[in-house]
């Protein structure tokens, strides 16, 4: 049986605008996904990465977020990358 989220999910992108708006925003939150499924690998709370770089929890969290607001520099993504043990590797692609 599909969860209520999956149900608003395909309801929601039935709507040309939404489903606009998403795919706008693929590349981000695949990269977001990359990211968290990183940590959970590396089985690190948000805590003890942000120990890890010498900064607070709330900002891995931000980094972590899908917020508009926030748009971290290649030097925190590498101290990032870095605390979970991985290394930033950063390609242009011809659209």
């Amino acid at each position: 049986m599909p969860s209520s989220l999956q149900q608003f999910k395909k309801k929601a992108l039935a709507k040309p605008g939404v489903r606009a708006a998403y795919d706008e925003l693929a590349e981000e939150f695949a990269f977001l996904d990359e990211v968290l499924k990183a940590r959970a690998k590396a089985g690190l709370t948000q805590a003890e990465v942000a120990e890890r770089m010498g900064t607070t929890q709330s900002a891995v969290a931000r980094l972590e977020s899908a917020s508009a607001k926030h748009s971290p520099s290649l030097a925190t993504l590498q101290r990032y990358a870095q605390a979970l043990g991985y290394r930033v590797e950063l390609r242009l692609v011809r659209a």
